[in-house]
């Protein structure tokens, strides 16, 4: 009858002509179980006779790409450790086993050993056996509806491992009339896979998706997991053991040299490196000796396979971010991305069985031209052992695209949760979304919204400003509707512990003067800068927008932002005012082969005006120079640099810079606590100024890899100098002359007296008058009560007149010349000259005629 079967089936495809002989023959074994003879004719019909073999489980990988181009694997995640192959990937010899040992007819048959299977039914009924006698093709029908039944349980079930235990035992331990049922199905799917499918497709189809022991499956997994090597590189004798493992997998798996698969009467341990996997054993040399039978391998390489040890060479496998080492961050962020969009799933549960199961190859924007130089600054400068939760971060990001470049972290990653601070699996570098972090207080690199806010209002960065630590310094947030705050900004303080001063925004940015910048937002609103940093792409770490709640201590940072985050408002400013979604992803690719829809991203021109940008960029550039407080991370390569320092308090720092074409951010700190990071030193080096060769050597590699342009020229409305008038003191008070200067924007300076007419110590002299650029240090000297003039009519007067109006004058000593003596001689000079101040003891003289 298998032969009939074989050749109606295999031959002509006649199924109903298959069904017909199946069901007859089995009929007499239904009738066993009580079925009557009119539901023995049509129970095979009645079963359904489509299967769609579908995708398997497979492992998901992410994957980085080499500066070759070539993918390089990062970690992968999996339900079942599979890993599919074609063909052609196969070694011969492994098909040979499977089929001398399994099916050695399975290229003439036509998907049924209908005599074979009958008598399995009859063992079944009979409870003296429960084996399958299956085809290759059956085999693989049965996997592929444990399969299907595998990934039909709920993976949030409290009871999922007996669920998937249950799958396996419904479909291959089923007695009595279920086991017939069931061995009818197979029989039915089988006939239309033969069909539907190739015999090379089937075959191949069995060994990828068959079982071999635990989470191994498939014939690829199976090779590297129990002798580190590939299917295609498989010997005689590793072809042998694994054909014969898939016939009882977790009876003739070789993983466990101690414990063993089983236990003999005493007690001890079976199948175990001890006895030489004496079971293994005993089926690889069944499997050995069917091949010689068959043909498919000589005298020799069967005497030599036969006595050969079973030696495995364990490779455990490992998923998750672990495995990728120095890059476990980057990708926990990416499998963040994966876990929480919508585009890979509807609900956090589909995304998670997508990644573990859906097979996915997702290939990252990862660059190791960054990454490797990066990490291992990392590992050279920021200790991972230093107690008290100190961490640091780094990450740069492509400008112009968004695309995450490289991410680095110090503490060691572990998804276990620890109270020891050396271990985390948040992503520093990220926020709450993506990486669990819920980000660090950002210091002086958030004064770049305040620097785009002074910008967009029209201010230049050369206006002089009164950058002055105030005691009652008032802003407004009325954009909020947050009305009028006063804020003792001394409390703040400057670097060094300066007063402040009156300067450029140019150098108030280089210097990044706290109180600069306050004096800056004081004309501002708190709210349109927090605004600005909303723009460009910045929110809370934890997901809230920057503008909601408005103080004046924002303008330094105060708000919990990630490092991504700031590095990418900077990549803005780098682009010329276009801002780019951040993404970790280029590509992903389902098991089907085709690409899936990537989480949404974009660019967006115009986020802040060419102009504005051009200009920040201008007096970002100052602080990367030789006076600015970000020297010590430019690497002086000839690209051009811009950057902002940050501080926040005493126990986070921060480093951000860029060039045209890569933005990066280096956060150091503490990541719990508020523990002081200064004075403290590792390896020679302060902790609060490992920001700056963490940044240097990161950004140097960048500058290697994509190169950089000079920045656009600045807006000159925006550079300007801008002049405005100054109001005149002479003849005030010094205490109402400053007042008065300073009320309107100028800085007052005095300088001793000068002779003047006006009373001792009144304003007599101010420099400069008329127009000065704003915020410009006017200087005044008072009088000393000793200016006089000599009288501008002098000429023409007689002697006696002359003296009168020289002495009303204040003059003391007065000499007239003897041309004066004749009573009808007038004044026609003097010395000085008429009309000329001078101090009252100055001598004058004058002549006449």
């Amino acid at each position: 009858m298998r032969g009939v079967l074989g050749g109606l089936v295999g031959l002509v495809g006649l199924s109903a002509v298959a069904g017909l002989l199946v069901t007859a023959s089995v009929t007499p074994v239904l009738a066993m179980t009580g079925v009557a003879g009119t539901q023995a004719l049509t129970l095979f019909d009645n079963l359904p006779e489509n299967l769609n073999p579908g995708t398997p489980m497979e492992q998901s990988t992410i994957y980085a790409t080499a500066p070759d181009g070539t993918a390089v694997e990062l970690a992968s995640f999996y339900e079942q450790n599979r890993v599919p192959v074609k063909y052609d990937q196969v070694a011969p010899v492994l098909y040979d086993a499977i089929l001398s040992s399994e099916d050695k007819n399975f290229y003439s048959h036509g998907g049924v050993n209908v005599g074979a299977t009958v008598k399995a039914l009859v063992d079944n009924v009979r409870g003296t056996s429960s084996r399958g006698a299956s085809t290759i093709s059956q085999q693989f029908v049965k996997n592929v509806l444990i399969q299907q039944c595998e990934q039909d349980v709920d993976t949030t079930s409290e009871t999922y491992s007996e669920e998937l235990q249950q799958c396996w035992l419904d479909a291959t331990n089923a007695v009595g009339s279920k086991g017939i049922e069931r061995k009818l199905q197979e029989m039915r799917y089988a006939i239309q896979i033969e069909k539907d499918f190739s015999k090379n497709d089937i075959l191949l189809g069995y060994l990828n998706i068959a079982n071999f022991g635990g989470t191994v499956y498939g014939i690829e997994s199976a090779a590297n997991y129990y002798f580190s090597t590939t299917a295609a590189n498989l010997t005689v004798a590793q072809a042998a053991t694994l054909a014969g493992i898939v016939q009882n997998p977790n009876t003739f798996r070789i993983d466990k040299p101690e414990a063993g698969t089983g236990t003999n009467a005493e007690g001890v341990a079976t199948n175990t490196a001890a006895d030489g996997y004496a079971e293994t054993a005993d089926r690889r040399n069944y499997v050995l000796g069917r091949m010689l039978a068959d043909g498919k391998i000589t005298q020799a390489q069967y005497d030599e396979a036969k006595a050969s040890v079973i030696e495995p060479l364990i490779n455990p496998p490992t998923q998750g971010c672990a495995a990728a080492g120095r890059n476990a961050y980057f990708c926990q962020y990416v499998k963040s991305i994966i876990e929480t969009d919508e585009s890979f799933g509807e609900t956090l549960q589909d995304r998670r069985d997508l990644l573990r199961r859906g097979g996915l190859k997702i290939y990252t924007t990862l660059d190791f031209r960054i990454q490797d130089p990066a990490t291992q600054a990392m590992a050279d400068i920021a200790p991972t052992s230093y107690g008290a939760y100190f961490g640091a971060a780094g990450t740069s990001i492509q400008v112009g695209t968004g695309r995450i470049l490289s991410m680095t972290q110090n503490t060691l990653f572990s998804e276990t949760v620890t109270d020891n601070p050396d271990y985390t699996s948040l992503v520093f570098a990220g926020d709450k979304k993506h990486g669990d972090s819920v980000g660090f207080p950002v210091g002086s690199t958030y004064k770049l919204f305040t620097l785009i806010d002074w910008l967009e209002k029209g201010h230049s960065v050369n206006e002089r400003v009164n950058g002055a630590l105030s005691t009652n310094m008032k802003f407004t947030a009325a954009a909020c509707g947050g009305g009028t705050m006063t804020a003792n900004t001394k409390e703040i303080g400057n670097f060094n512990s300066q007063n402040g001063y009156t300067g450029t925004v140019m150098n108030f940015t280089a210097q990044s003067l706290n109180s600069g910048f306050f004096a800056m937002a004081s004309k501002l609103d708190l709210c349109d800068i927090n605004k600005v940093a909303d723009r460009m792409g910045v929110t809370l770490a934890t997901g809230e927008k920057t503008y909601e709640d408005n103080v004046p201590f924002n303008v330094l940072g105060s708000k919990n932002i990630s490092p991504l985050a700031m590095a990418n408002a900077y990549a803005t400013v780098a682009s010329g005012g276009t801002y780019c979604t951040p993404r970790a992803i280029d590509k992903v690719v389902g098991a089907d082969g085709k690409d899936r829809e990537l989480p949404a991203a974009s660019c967006t021109a115009g986020v802040i005006s060419p102009e504005v940008a051009a200009t920040a960029a201008y007096a970002l550039q100052g602080v990367m120079a030789s006076g600015g407080t970000g020297r010590d991370a430019n690497p002086n390569d000839g690209t051009p640099l811009i950057g902002k320092t940050g501080t926040h308090n005493t126990y986070g720092t921060m480093m951000i810079e860029s060039s045209t074409q890569v933005a990066t951010a280096v956060w150091v700190g503490r990541s719990q606590g508020q523990e002081n990071i200064y004075r403290q030193r590792y390896n020679g080096r302060e902790l609060n100024l490992m920001r700056y060769p963490l940044a240097e050597i990161t950004q140097r590699a960048a500058n290697a890899a994509y190169g950089g342009d000079a920045f656009p020229p600045p807006s000159q409305d925006l550079i300007k100098v801008v002049l405005t008038q100054v109001p005149s003191v002479v003849g005030m008070t010094i205490d109402a002359a400053k007042a008065t200067l300073e009320g309107a924007g100028f800085v007052f300076s005095q300088s001793g007296e000068v002779n003047s007419d006006l009373a001792p110590g009144l304003v007599a002299l101010q420099d400069p008058s008329g127009q000065a650029p704003a915020g410009a240090t006017i200087t005044v000297s008072t009088s000393n009560g000793q200016g006089t003039t000599v009288p501008a009519n002098l000429a023409g007067m007689s002697k006696a007149q002359a003296q009168a109006a020289l002495i009303a004058a204040g003059f003391t000593t007065i000499s007239p010349d003897p041309s004066c003596n004749p009573g009808s001689a007038v004044v026609t000079s003097s010395d000085p000259a008429p009309g000329t101040a001078a101090s009252k003891s100055t001598p004058v003289s004058f002549t006449c005629q």
